[in-house]
């Protein structure tokens, strides 16, 4: 559907223009002709609800990368959808800049991107999307992920009761757990399933640092509070520090993106608290490298203590393609004991692999086994459980005994 002002927009502006300057000539635009602003709004809410409708995890638009089109990750495969028309530069920019507040414009242009959550839709039609607004060729571009309106449960997770129960507060009220993957690979799917089983299992109050904060959760038997980075605190090791000062039981931080979160992180796991977070890491041993590399090399024997002390679960997962054509999940699980813990402190770390094949009572295993497994049940191909092995020597000498 064409906008009915593409020929005033285009003649308004101009040409020249490019990056901020741009931006900033667009939105007065869109200040004088509130009209404009409804009619933008009203299409991005339509193509939000395509989003839904046709099961994608995410929709881009905008730039001349997009080439004109709405793009959507249909089952992982990022494509343009033609049938909801084509659009020039100045005509995704006017959209984006449609649907953000002024102080959310103000970040953008000061920052040159902008992380913020959004809303489409009411009462049960309601979704929650995570938006990231950023500069293409000196023109706005958009995503948006579309955030589940429901979580899953452990037993859809296929989680290991073992594992079940150290995530748990009724059964362990410390301890860090990570879920770990790269972006896509459904860390926040997890990880919603985890506090929506503690909401419903435990009295206790539950504290969400995100960026943006995704999905929202009502407090049930637990108390929970959402504060959205850049909202509510200032960063991730802010939250996680002044939320020690709010009586919590359980505390997720969503990512631990540098060493002071890393060390805020491991600290209030220190002080007797149960907390949650992710990494982009693609396997359990990568998890505990990366946690110590991202210290010099004189502090790394400390973290590498204090982190055995404190390390719980690992969950690394991976979103790939079923036979069927849509995405399933395959993890590796690392459950810690004093046998992984002295590998961590040892400096052995690269024994953990054989510790995770040999724990299957423990709820442990390695993406491998589970690739093998998924591919034994008919869900998955061999070339796929090949293709998204982490080892694949070990992947092939599994499927060979098939």
């Amino acid at each position: 559907m064409p906008l009915s002002y593409k020929e005033e927009l285009h003649s308004r502006i101009d040409n020249g223009l490019s990056g901020i300057e741009l931006c900033l000539s667009v939105d007065n635009l869109l200040q004088q002709m509130p009209q404009w602003v409804s009619e933008a709004r009203e299409l991005l809410g339509r193509w939000l609800v395509a989003t839904k409708q046709n099961q994608a995890s995410d929709i881009d638009f905008g730039a001349p990368g997009s080439r004109g089109h709405v793009w959507m990750r249909i089952f992982g495969n990022k494509m343009p959808l033609t049938s909801l028309g084509e659009y020039s530069k100045l005509e995704t920019t006017a959209i984006i800049s449609s649907w953000l507040s002024p102080m959310q414009k103000q970040k953008l242009f000061n920052n040159f991107v902008l992380d913020f959550s959004a809303s489409n839709g009411e009462g049960e039609d309601k979704t929650r999307f995570r938006g990231t607004c950023y500069l293409d060729r000196g023109y706005l571009c958009i995503n948006f992920r579309r955030i589940n309106d429901f979580v899953y449960s452990m037993q859809q997770l296929r989680m290991p009761q073992p594992i079940v129960e150290r995530l748990n507060l009724q059964f362990e009220k410390t301890g860090l757990i990570l879920v770990t993957g790269i972006t896509g690979s459904g860390k926040s799917t997890t990880l919603d399933a985890i506090i929506d089983m503690n909401n419903r299992d435990n009295h206790g109050h539950i504290v969400i640092i995100g960026n943006p904060i995704e999905f929202i959760h009502e407090s049930q038997l637990c108390l929970i509070r959402h504060r959205e980075v850049g909202v509510d605190v200032m960063s991730f090791s802010h939250g996680a520090v002044e939320s020690l000062r709010q009586d919590p039981d359980i505390i997720m931080v969503g990512e631990m993106r540098d060493p002071n979160t890393i060390s805020t992180v491991l600290e209030i796991t220190d002080s007797g608290h149960k907390a949650f977070t992710t990494l982009h890491t693609s396997s359990a041993i990568d998890s505990i490298h990366r946690i110590v590399a991202e210290f010099p090399s004189e502090e790394q024997e400390r973290i590498r203590n204090r982190l055995a002390d404190v390390l719980s679960v690992i969950i690394s997962q991976k979103l790939i393609p079923s036979v069927d054509n849509k995405l399933i999940m395959t993890r590796e699980i690392l459950s810690v004991d004093p046998s992984v813990q002295a590998a961590i402190r040892n400096k052995n770390i690269g024994e953990i692999y054989q510790m995770m094949v040999e724990g299957k009572r423990y709820g442990m295993c390695t993406l491998e086994q589970d690739l093998h497994e998924l591919f034994r049940k008919g869900l998955i191909t061999n070339k796929t459980a090949m293709n998204y092995a982490n080892n694949k020597k070990r992947m092939y000498q599994l499927i060979s005994m098939t």
